[in-house]
């Protein structure tokens, strides 16, 4: 039985992971600050990761999914807390590409400040650096928009909230901003893949492999509610992180690599159907934000 380390443990990705495996049989310890409620079948490191002290020193873990560094402290600070390891994993950030960069982005592009992602970015840059400074063998994963079940992100819920008051939709311009998805599972997946495989490549994007526009997200995020939408179009002056829950943003990762180690990635109706069963019995875990007011006062 493999024994694995995920920082975090309690929100969204890091809380998938670490329930993916700990389904799978593995002997998963999370390190976070037990203030929140903890998934069944895990151990508990209760620490903060800014000042973990000698509680890593002891275990020796087979795999470290590092999901919660955001900058090089977080990296310095959690190698030199660990004692030993195989296999490390970092969740890294579509992020870190310039927006003047040619698209669709690869791997081998120069990493540099975002001016739509800012610190964030700058901070993920500085932790993949400090990464294969210190473990030149570590794996750095860059995702586009994460989805799937235990999104505490007020995303694909805000328009599951809109079905399901019957909502017309406010549609930023004529919706045709193309956005791209991947999966929590298909992360989890292709996390396996690189553990199983053993890539040369340490730095891979990972998505579906198609984009999708605003429109049709909406409308398949209505359809799996059992709903259908009616859309009213909002004018481009009109600021569209007032009202709508992405950036005014068009981007693409190019995926290639990701597909020479695993062939397909879900379906998105069939995830966003996992992501709306989630979000209707767990309303009071993701961070809501006040988009329908804003429509409302303004728009609508």
């Amino acid at each position: 039985m493999k024994k694995i380390l995920v920082t975090g443990g309690t929100v969204f990705v890091s809380k998938y992971v670490a329930k993916y495996y700990a389904d799978k049989g593995y002997e998963v310890y999370v390190l976070n600050r037990g203030t929140k409620p903890q998934i069944d079948g895990v151990k508990l490191l209760k620490a903060d990761r800014k000042n973990i002290g000698d509680i890593l020193k002891s275990i020796h873990f087979d795999i470290v999914f590092d999901i919660t560094s955001y900058d090089k402290d977080d990296i310095v600070n959690l190698t030199n807390a660990l004692g030993s390891y195989d296999d490390y994993i970092m969740i890294s950030s579509s992020a870190v590409y310039m927006e003047t960069s040619p698209q669709p982005f690869v791997e081998e592009q120069e990493p540099g400040l975002n001016k739509f992602w800012g610190a964030y970015g700058v901070g993920k840059i500085e932790a993949e650096k400090a990464l294969l400074a210190i473990n030149p063998n570590a794996y750095i994963i860059r995702p586009p928009y994460l989805y799937g079940p235990m999104n505490n992100v007020y995303r694909e819920g805000f328009v599951f909230d809109c079905a399901m008051q019957d909502r017309q939709f406010a549609l930023p311009k004529d919706g045709s901003m193309k956005m791209q998805f991947f999966h929590v599972k298909d992360l989890c997946r292709f996390m396996d893949a690189i553990l199983q495989k053993k890539p040369d490549n340490h730095i891979f994007n990972v998505g579906n492999k198609e984009t999708v526009s605003i429109k049709e997200w909406v409308k398949m995020c209505y359809e799996v509610a059992g709903k259908e939408v009616i859309f009213k179009e909002i004018e481009e002056k009109v600021p569209q992180r007032n009202y709508f829950c992405f950036a005014d943003y068009e981007y693409y990762l190019d995926v290639t690599k990701q597909f020479e180690l695993i062939d397909e990635t879900i379906d998105m109706k069939e995830g966003l159907k996992e992501s709306f069963d989630w979000y209707v019995e767990n309303r009071n875990d993701v961070n809501r934000k006040n988009y329908v007011d804003y429509i409302d006062e303004f728009l609508i």
